[in-house]
């Protein structure tokens, strides 16, 4: 199963970014070939997503989230794969978002795709898109500030 893990700095504060980052519905706005995300309660998402033609629906779970710190979450069915996203303060107005995904890539196209990293070279792109999104608002748009506890 690869393993994705890419960073950005962002100009703004960290409570900032990670209420953002808690608006799943708004992740179209900056994530490639996330067609919409639906928010069945606090911990469970409906994703659409449409990469390389392929269109494909699943739900994740988040298995641990603390404010300002770290999301993690699993998927529950279809294409395998997880992933924590933590915020590491750097000053006052700086933040480091770091995504590390593992992902189980289905079919020709896409095992060969991670071969080449392809799949690296999209997250390194949505973190930026993040960045650009985040900055150009100056807040966010909301944000969930619940704690969800690891069940291990």
């Amino acid at each position: 199963m690869p393993t994705i893990t890419e960073s950005v700095d962002v100009d703004v504060p960290v409570r900032t970014v990670y209420n953002q980052w808690t608006q799943f519905e708004e992740f179209p706005e900056f994530m490639g070939g996330v067609e919409q995300i639906q928010q069945l309660d606090d911990t469970r998402l409906h994703w659409v997503t449409s990469i390389g033609g392929q269109r494909r629906e699943f739900d994740a779970v988040i298995t641990e989230q603390h404010p300002d710190e770290r999301v993690a979450w699993k998927s529950e069915d279809g294409t395998l794969h997880a992933g924590v996203v933590t915020f590491h303060r750097l000053n006052e107005n700086q933040t480091r978002v770091t995504a590390q995904i593992d992902w189980e890539p289905e079919g020709l196209a896409e095992k060969a795709g991670a071969l080449v990293g392809v799949d690296d070279r999209q997250v390194s792109k949505d973190l930026e898109r993040f960045k650009d999104f985040i900055e150009s608002r100056g807040g966010a748009t909301g944000g969930w500030r619940g704690d969800v506890e690891n069940p291990s």
